[in-house]
């Protein structure tokens, strides 16, 4: 992923440096639990260790333009290091494993650290989110159904929405951590033919990582696929929430602004502008990650027991993706730190469709008072067309049906146009979303 996007912890759990190291530690773990068997020398592995952290991508990467084999160039690099003060490690180095041991077990290793990344990042977010809605739960603004006025919400209730969603986007991403948690040591073909089960049960434990109860000569592609849904539903998450701020911050609207920093420019030729650049930013990201997810599927369907079709699919998307979300939880915590919110505006647009918003409440009262609800639905529209096209209050205009105060008194119907009536499930709504 570019500069631009490139958070430096994510960014470093992808850097290829850390990719090899992580495949070494996984030629560790079994080399660990192999020692025993083969006689290597307790000490010989304070070599492997120096060698592994020595930086060996240019040599790996040297090696490779000749070999053409990314995992041998590394095994041929650090035996080159560790021959003379290693031989027996060295000699039983990847013994009895194949390429996609190491790999597929590095890849676990590397997943499940950048969804710690993305857990706390998750967090940080929730957190505001609670801070918000608590602030804003009596601050009431127009619900919006089709781009219309539907009928007044609080503010705060539309953040503990948010926050519910927040908790269900953190819960999959443990369980996506835990479903790829799988490595293998289990060799050509998945099937042990030169070492056993048991050797592979104690090095992955080494790891913190599960084995695959029955892999081919990879771990299958429906774990990452799985996994990736998880980062796919968090980025659309983000997105959905960016697209309401830009809503909400069309002139028209103007109930609630993303931050606009002092000094920063708007538009290069109109310098009244203050655009939703940050939340346009992250819509766009969100797409991006989106559209990598029929690659990340497409992984499954690989030949026989293995091809590496897959392979060059997961160099290019598992860092992106991950690198940009990371990204877009970092910038959306600075969306929300800066947050403009405008509680007269909101008042003053939930006025602009003349007390419409409060039909409902209009129409259930008719009932309470003996219609039937076709009759007082046809009452209350007819009565709400007329205000659509006159432009005068509502409740002016039901005042003037007889066939309505027929039903309700004057006192009942200004009941019907009460703020305070839709506060009492506030409280509940914010338990419910966790705020």
């Amino acid at each position: 992923m570019i500069e631009r996007y490139s958070r430096v912890e994510m960014a470093r759990i992808w850097a290829e440096d850390n990719r090899l190291k992580l495949m070494l530690r996984v030629e560790e773990a079994f080399l660990e639990v192999l020692a025993p068997h083969k006689a290597i020398p307790a000490a010989e592995f304070k070599a492997f260790k120096a060698a592994a952290h020595q930086g060996l991508h240019d040599d790996v990467v040297a090696l490779e333009a000749q070999s053409g084999h990314e995992v041998i160039s590394l095994l041929s690099a650090v035996s080159a290091k560790i021959k003379d003060s290693a031989p027996t490690l060295n000699r039983f180095l990847h013994y009895g494993l194949t390429s996609s041991d190491i790999l597929d077990t590095a890849l676990a290793l590397q997943l499940r650290e950048a969804a710690d990344l993305l857990l706390k990042d998750w967090e940080e977010v929730a957190g505001r989110l609670r801070t918000l809605s608590r602030a804003h739960a009596q601050t009431w603004m127009v619900g919006r159904t089709h781009g219309v006025h539907a009928e007044p919400i609080s503010f705060g209730v539309k953040l503990a929405g948010w926050h519910a969603e927040a908790l269900r986007n953190m819960e999959r991403l443990r369980q996506a951590r835990e479903v790829v948690g799988f490595g293998k040591l289990s060799g050509a073909v998945g099937c042990f033919t030169q070492v056993g089960p048991e050797l592979e049960f104690q090095a992955l434990g080494k790891l913190d990582l599960k084995a695959e109860p029955v892999a081919t000569q990879v771990v299958p592609r429906d774990r990452h696929a799985e996994y990736f849904h998880a980062l796919v539903l968090s980025a659309a998450a983000i997105e959905r929430f960016a697209l309401e701020i830009r809503h909400l911050q069309r002139t028209e609207v103007l109930e609630a602004e993303e931050p606009f920093g002092k000094g920063q420019k708007g538009s290069s030729a109109m310098p009244h502008k203050r655009n939703p650049i940050l939340c346009e930013n992250l819509c766009g990201l969100a797409r991006l990650i989106r559209s990598y997810e029929g690659a990340v599927v497409e992984n499954i369907a690989l030949w026989h027991e293995r091809d590496i079709s897959h392979s060059s699919v997961e160099r290019v998307v598992l860092p992106d993706a991950h690198i940009l979300l990371d990204f877009m939880l970092a910038r959306f915590k600075k969306v929300l730190d800066g947050l403009q919110v405008y509680p007269e505006r909101m008042k003053e647009n939930m006025g602009r469709s003349l007390g419409l918003v409060f039909s409902q409440t209009v129409l259930l009262r008719l009932v309470d008072a003996g219609l039937s609800r076709e009759e007082a639905y046809e009452l209350v529209q007819r009565n709400a067309m007329k205000t659509w096209k006159t432009r005068e209050p509502f409740l002016k205009t039901l005042e003037g049906d007889a066939a309505v105060t027929k039903k309700l008194s004057k006192k009942e119907l200004a009941a019907c146009f009460d703020l305070d009536a839709y506060k009492g499930a506030v409280k509940e709504l914010l338990a419910r979303g966790g705020v």
